[in-house]
């Protein structure tokens, strides 16, 4: 399949820090891939400059076929954004927040767009109230509606399901495939639960200090290692001993 997002020679450097050290990918139209690593591996970097809010020190990004350094805003129209540490604003209800971004994107028939995301997403009993007074784990489910309010053809996600108890966790998880089967919606993930990006993930790029170490689809990664899990792959490479671990 044709790639939704390529990426090559991508570096970001910070004076003496190098965040991000010259990687290159493709994340094929219609895929959920996974961008996995520890903290300070690069992941938080490498999805900001795909968002065009944080500029590379070199490399190129190309978006649905946009060079996101040249013009990205024809991308950004298709493309969203979600992460439960990003705040919306606390004062505003559940339905005010999601027109405001409905407006900036100029969604059609916007109110029963709004209807319709909260019912499937389980946020009914909530949607008139402000997000100031949500729990996490329904910020968690706010967070994801605005970024899904344009029906994106490429959506950036950290952490989908942080702060979920694990039945919603899962229903959100089951509703995110099948967005992707109805919609093609390309999703590019960032994720600390491994049983997730097994269960969710076509493909999996592995990080570590700015750079991608390995690549591969969940199955191939645990057999690859010789692991019984995504979780041990995951602790080898971040443990450095994924050489002795894939010999």
């Amino acid at each position: 399949m044709p790639a939704a997002i390529t990426v090559k020679n991508l570096t970001k450097r910070y004076k003496k820090v190098l965040a991000v050290d010259d990687i290159s990918f493709t994340v094929k139209k219609g895929s959920i891939t996974a961008l996995l690593g520890g903290n300070g591996a690069g992941k938080t970097t490498t999805i900001a400059m795909l968002l065009g809010a944080l500029m590379p020190t070199s490399g190129s990004i190309r978006i649905l076929g946009h060079d996101m350094l040249g013009n990205r805003y024809p991308a950004l129209q298709k493309m969203n954004f979600s992460s439960p540490y990003v705040d919306l604003p606390w004062k505003l209800t559940v339905r005010q927040n999601l027109r405001v971004y409905g407006k900036l994107y100029n969604v059609p028939n916007l109110e029963k767009h709004i209807d319709k995301m909260a019912k499937e997403l389980d946020m009914t009993e909530f949607v008139d109230r402000p997000v100031g007074k949500l729990s996490a784990g329904q910020k968690t489910r706010v967070s994801l509606s605005k970024a899904l309010i344009n029906t994106p053809e490429v959506l950036l996600l950290d952490e989908p399901t942080a702060s979920l108890d694990p039945d919603t966790a899962d229903r959100i998880r089951g509703y995110l495939d099948n967005y992707r089967k109805h919609h093609g919606t390309t999703f590019l993930l960032a994720s600390h639960n491994m049983k997730e990006v097994e269960r969710l993930c076509d493909n999996v790029l592995m990080m570590k200090r700015g750079k991608i170490v390995d690549e591969g689809t969940p199955k191939e990664l645990i057999k690859r290692y010789g692991r019984k899990d995504l979780e041990e792959v995951f602790l080898d490479i971040a443990r450095g001993t994924s050489a002795e671990a894939a010999a």
